[in-house]
């Protein structure tokens, strides 16, 4: 006896892992605003949320977004006086000086610290709510903006400390950090994957930085000739620094052609950045 087994015939669908870049980059790019806009109040609450937890219980509260960079200024301040190393002629008063090149770099610093960690302080968040995990990456930026208000609000009370008047373009010294939080951000959402994989990179990134601005011309002049010229000439942050600073004082850029690139760079690198993270973002809560 025979058992005679008809099959019907159906149509079968395969699901493939990532249909984003076969769709093109342009629907590509507007699932991506289409997201980030639909997070604004996520953003919002996120960012509440981070301020809270961050100086809600703290006494001196957001004065910490001072101390930092005041505490590194005095450092630089001790150095010179001591005679450690020269910072070159400067004509404009030191604190004014490096105060404000400080606080750019202190702009970048924070963003990328904090926006690094964010995924991983997400912690269970990730694995039980479905919302873009951009919106973490740039939640983090409102506490970097506050801190970056405050201390160009320090350096205000300087001028009048000082009796300094600034070049009358220093109006253009807020828009001239955009480039520079563009170039953190970009940089904060592949090292917020990355410190999801290796939990070192957090920590790897603070002792980097930390050496980095002590061979980067920040707040002394850059010298004639050695690695630290080498190094400052190839290295982005360093015109996206001391740019504003120059635009402030003097009105005019020392090197106005690699500003403009290093402005450019910080804007591809954002995009392409963002990009990447947003293919990867849904692979994202199975590594952390």
């Amino acid at each position: 006896m025979w058992l005679v087994v008809m099959v019907k015939e159906e149509n079968i669908t395969v699901y493939e892992p990532e249909q984003s870049i076969k769709r093109g980059y342009r629907i590509l790019w507007k699932e991506i605003f289409h997201n980030t806009k639909e997070s604004n109040w996520l953003i919002q609450q996120l960012f509440v949320r981070d301020f809270k937890g961050q100086y809600g219980q703290s006494i001196l509260g957001v004065a910490w977004a001072l101390i930092i960079p005041l505490v590194t200024l005095a450092t630089f301040i001790v150095l010179r006086s001591s005679g450690f190393f020269s910072v070159g002629a400067i004509e404009v008063p030191y604190v004014i000086y490096a105060l404000l090149g400080l606080s750019f770099w202190q702009l970048f610093v924070t963003g990328l610290v904090q926006s690094t960690n964010s995924l991983v302080s997400a912690g269970g968040m990730l694995k039980k709510i479905n919302f873009p995990r951009e919106a973490l990456v740039f939640a983090t930026f409102g506490n970097t903006i506050i801190s970056f208000l405050f201390q160009l609000g320090a350096v205000f009370i300087l001028f009048g400390v000082y009796n300094f008047i600034p070049h009358w373009q220093f109006v253009m010294f807020p828009l001239m950090a955009v480039p520079i939080l563009l170039l953190s951000c970009g940089l904060g959402f592949i090292c917020s994957i990355i410190n999801g994989i290796i939990r070192d990179l957090g920590r790897i990134l603070t002792l980097g930085l930390t050496f980095l601005l002590f061979i980067t011309p920040i707040a002394y002049e850059l010298p004639e000739s050695g690695f630290v010229v080498t190094l400052a000439r190839i290295n982005p942050l360093y015109y996206l620094s001391i740019g504003p600073r120059e635009i402030a004082l003097t009105g005019t850029l020392s090197h106005p052609l690699s500003y403009f690139i290093s402005c450019g760079l910080s804007v591809f690198v954002f995009f392409f950045c963002w990009m990447s993270f947003h293919l990867a973002e849904t692979r994202i809560a199975e590594r952390i």
